[in-house]
């Protein structure tokens, strides 16, 4: 299994396990974790799923797919270098651990 943390603009954080495959996205809708709208289901068609990935997995979870910063840039909340699009990021056990932040605004 594979774990990670959300953590809201708040501060307050949530770790879930996911399994491999799965995205970031994915396994936050999963388990109920408020603040990820995901309104087109993961087809990078809006940017209602927009993470910043804490600095030290910014690297391990890629980069970012064509047309993904796009999207990033119609994004509510500001786009910073650790943005990306959680239906992007798929899971795998080298991202066990891994914590993203969640904006303060997604819609």
């Amino acid at each position: 299994m594979i774990n990670v943390t959300y953590i809201q603009p708040d501060g307050s954080e949530t770790t879930v396990t996911a399994q491999p495959g799965d995205s970031v996205m994915q396994t936050a809708l999963n388990n109920n974790i408020d603040g990820i709208i995901a309104e087109c289901g993961g087809s990078m068609a809006c940017a209602t799923c927009h993470v910043y990935v804490e600095g030290e997995w910014a690297d391990q979870t890629g980069a970012r797919m064509d047309g993904e910063e796009d999207m990033l840039d119609c994004a509510m909340s500001e786009m910073k270098d650790t943005s990306r699009l959680s239906c992007q990021i798929k899971l795998t056990e080298a991202l066990d651990g891994l914590r993203v932040h969640i904006p303060e605004e997604q819609a």
